[in-house]
């Protein structure tokens, strides 16, 4: 096991959605994954339920079929105004930024079925979802998913937080025999990237998004 040597601000600040620098010809070690997934298990659940399941694909004939979907759910979204490359086209500097985006979207949904791995994670939760507020729910799989992400960096591997297919969940879920009762909350492709490293992104100031003791 190789670790890059990142203090915790510089991981935190560096691990970037990886879309258009995934290594779609390099295989990716079945024990490089199990190494992250094993940091991922020791995020938090509530009550320590521990309610979620993992799946990791990477039988090539299985990846093709979860990434033709994937694919077609893309299409559909960038062709919407919800697509990213449309956001914000009344200013001209974050236009630029959410253009480039839009194109490394329809990057990675062209390639996703050839990405050597994709991570599905799961929660167990019951044949439907808990009407009214769910953070409970996903508060006990999503940090889990992000301390994979995180450790995917630290191990030279890039990932992207992706869920354009849990339009189509339940044909997913048939592909991959995912039982009822599991519901899926993200799909990560997960590569090794080319490239170099990667740099903090650039965001809003802080005092724009910051309130103290009252809104």
């Amino acid at each position: 096991m190789t670790i890059l040597d990142l203090d915790p601000d510089e991981l935190l600040t560096t691990t970037r959605t990886v879309r258009k620098r995934l290594d779609l010809d390099r295989d990716v070690p079945m024990e490089l994954i199990r190494e992250c997934l094993e940091v991922a298990l020791q995020a938090p659940s509530g009550s320590n339920r521990q309610g979620w399941q993992w799946v990791v694909v990477t039988d090539a004939e299985q990846r093709a079929k979860v990434g033709e979907i994937y694919r077609q759910e893309t299409e559909k979204y960038l062709a919407s105004q919800a697509s990213a490359a449309k956001l914000f086209a009344d200013d001209p500097a974050r236009s630029q930024v959410q253009r480039r985006v839009g194109t490394s979207v329809e990057v990675l949904g062209e390639n996703m079925g050839r990405v050597p791995v994709l991570l599905i994670p799961c929660i167990k939760a019951g044949k439907d979802l808990p009407a009214g507020n769910q953070a409970g729910l996903w508060g006990s799989l999503l940090p889990a998913v992000w301390s994979y992400a995180l450790a995917a960096r630290a191990r030279g591997l890039g990932t992207a937080w992706t869920t354009l297919h849990l339009n189509r969940e339940a044909e997913v879920a048939e592909i991959l025999d995912i039982p009822a009762g599991f519901h899926q909350g993200a799909l990560l492709p997960t590569a090794y990237y080319t490239g170099d490293t990667f740099k903090p992104a650039p965001r809003a100031d802080l005092d724009e998004v910051l309130h103290v003791d009252r809104w």
